[in-house]
């Protein structure tokens, strides 16, 4: 069983680069060689995107792989499968890592009892319900993200298939 997703780094130092290129050949079992653009949302950071082709729980371990850094903007999309749903995960210097497992037309889908601790949350803390809910989201995420995949329209994307 395989599925496929897309790993956009949004911003990344040059000097980190060929560090990312190496740890997602070790999540896929390739060479890795991305096409790095300027990113014009952060002077000094280079962008690039890659389709990629594997088994479910890849999307898991690209975003392992790059969790350790600190000055890297990414996320990592995989599609649902006939064994899994999608996922998406975003990360941010800022926000942390967001998880989200995604539907077959992307939406994300929330679990009930995450969703039940938000409203008990709200109903015994006196929480902000909309912004409790807006994270399960991912919006903060987003809204850090957005200037970052517009100034990546028009990137390169490459296909590259994990080896099983």
């Amino acid at each position: 069983m395989t599925t496929r997703g897309v790993l956009y780094i949004h911003s990344a130092p040059r000097a980190l680069c060929p560090h990312v290129e190496w740890a997602v050949a070790g999540v896929l079992g390739v060479r890795v060689s991305l096409d790095w653009i300027r990113q014009p949302a952060a002077p000094g950071h280079w962008r690039a995107e890659l389709s990629w082709q594997g088994e479910p729980g890849t999307a898991s371990r690209l975003a392992s792989a790059l969790r350790g850094w600190q000055l890297i903007r990414y996320e990592v999309t995989s599609d649902p499968c006939a064994s899994a749903e999608g996922e998406r995960y975003s990360s941010t210097p800022s926000l942390g890592i967001f998880h989200a497992v995604t539907g077959i037309h992307g939406d994300i889908l929330i679990p009930e009892d995450r969703l039940r601790a938000v409203l008990l949350r709200a109903r015994t803390e006196g929480g902000d319900l909309e912004a409790e809910l807006a994270r399960l989201l991912g919006k903060p995420w987003d809204d850090e993200l957005e200037p970052f995949r517009y100034a990546g329209e028009g990137a390169p994307v490459r296909w590259l298939h994990q080896v099983v």
